[in-house]
């Protein structure tokens, strides 16, 4: 709400002997100095050494503001003076905290009959972080009122004002700009964290594995780099005739184009598993996805494919510029799939081929799929890549020790980020099937 304004006395000019500036279009910029001072915080939540109002008004009598002002600890707040909005423009560095705007100036190019509050509209477009004050004429409350829902902090009159009331204006102007900023910056917040979990939602699936013998587990760890989800993704589905899928991705780059890639990806790989599409003719179909879909030729994704037949005991394989997966059996050590096929990464070579390698997996194992953030992380002072065959050994360690499913890919993510020194630049997606006899 505005702050109450009594009738006091007229306000008398700035006092003589201010520094002057001359604006490019010949007019004069005045400012009244005062020594360094403590005072309150700011719109962007630093302590400022001086607290600055920048009066922007065009009165050939002189300034309205008397050259008292203080801030909360009683001290002289400075005042620069700009007859135009050329001279505002120029006048409005980052030490400035609140404007004061005589709403009777005109604005660049207004002519009779357009907005009357066009040239705050322009102030708040040119100022949008600064705490501004409209001064309108004595009895206008109605255009003041209209000022503050535009955009203003609070409206004053010009011919009710003194010292006192002015510097207490400025003030409620700063800290209520400053409140609305973190106010803002909340709701941001909290908009982000919706939109992480619905692209989370979209990466990271529940599995369909309804009458499969299988066991399914998940990890995800988004990185440090950023505030939203990667471009990792993954997913599982069991087709009618009982062959188990899962698939696990990673589009290149970070933030909320990539991340609603992979989602587009994950459900056009689900979709087109369940349509009976697998290693070549699905990887070629996605490709074309990413292509048209991708907001810059340069973004490609990487991906693994494994279709487990019905028995279980062998799979398809298909890798496209991926890490190949991990399997582990009882009584042996883990060891990586074949990749020596592996074909180029999706959206790199128009027309490649993903050729599909025949593994045999046998009765009881466990197959982990992972994204490359999962080997990228650096291991102690050396600054060495943990690289796979850190992945495996470190894998082989939790398995000795009798780790599995949720457990295991919990300890092995954990272990990588600890030998990392901390969080990992990039996110980690990793996921296991588990088969026992």
């Amino acid at each position: 709400m505005p702050v109450p304004v009594p009738r006091q006395r007229a306000i008398p000019a700035v006092e003589s002997g201010q520094a002057q500036a001359v604006s490019p279009d010949g007019g004069s910029a005045k400012e009244t100095s005062a020594p360094p001072k403590e005072v309150t915080v700011d719109t962007n939540g630093a302590t400022p050494a001086h607290l600055t109002l920048l009066l922007i008004e065009d009165d050939p009598g002189g300034s309205p503001i008397v050259p008292e002002l203080h801030d909360s600890a009683g001290k002289p707040i400075r005042v620069r003076t700009a007859r135009n909005l050329t001279e505002a423009e120029r006048l409005l560095t980052d030490d400035v905290h609140c404007i004061l705007l005589d709403l009777a100036l005109s604005a660049p190019g207004r002519s009779d009959g357009d907005d009357e509050l066009a040239v705050l509209r322009h102030v708040l477009r040119l100022a949008p972080r600064h705490a501004v004050l409209a001064l309108t004429a004595s009895g206008d409350a109605e255009r003041g009122a209209e000022a503050v829902r535009v955009g203003a902090q609070d409206y004053l009159f010009r011919d009710e004002l003194d010292g006192r009331l002015l510097s207490r204006a400025i003030r409620y102007a700063v800290e209520r700009k400053r409140s609305d900023t973190a106010e803002r910056r909340l709701a941001e917040g909290k908009l982000r964290a919706q939109e992480n979990r619905r692209l989370e939602r979209g990466l990271l699936p529940t599995p369909l594995l309804e009458g499969s013998p299988l066991r399914f587990a998940a990890r995800y760890r988004p990185g440090r780099s950023r505030a939203l989800l990667g471009g990792d993704f993954y997913d599982v589905v069991r087709t009618p005739d009982g062959t188990v899928h899962a698939m696990i991705g990673d589009v290149c780059g970070h933030g909320p184009d990539e991340a609603a890639l992979g989602v587009e990806l994950r459900i056009a790989w689900r979709a087109l598993t369940l349509a009976g599409l697998c290693g070549d003719e699905l990887l070629g179909t996605l490709q074309q996805v990413l292509e048209h879909e991708r907001s810059d030729d340069e973004i490609f994704a990487t991906l693994c494919t494994v279709d487990i037949a019905p028995d279980g005991r062998r799979a398809g394989l298909c890798l496209a510029g991926h890490p190949a997966p991990l399997i582990a059996h009882p009584g042996r050590p883990a060891r990586l799939l074949p990749q020596e096929n592996n074909g180029p990464a999706l959206g790199l070579l128009p027309g490649a081929r993903w050729p599909r390698m025949q593994v045999e997996l046998g009765a009881e194992w466990s197959l982990m799929l992972y994204t490359d953030g999962l080997i990228e992380g650096r291991v102690g002072e050396s600054g060495e890549r943990l690289g796979q065959d850190g992945m495996v050994e470190l894998v082989r360690r939790q398995l000795a020790g009798g780790l599995n499913g949720e457990e295991l890919l919990r300890a092995a993510v954990n272990e990588v980020r600890d030998l990392n020194g901390g969080e990992l630049t990039d996110d980690v997606a990793v996921l296991l099937l588990d088969r026992t006899p």
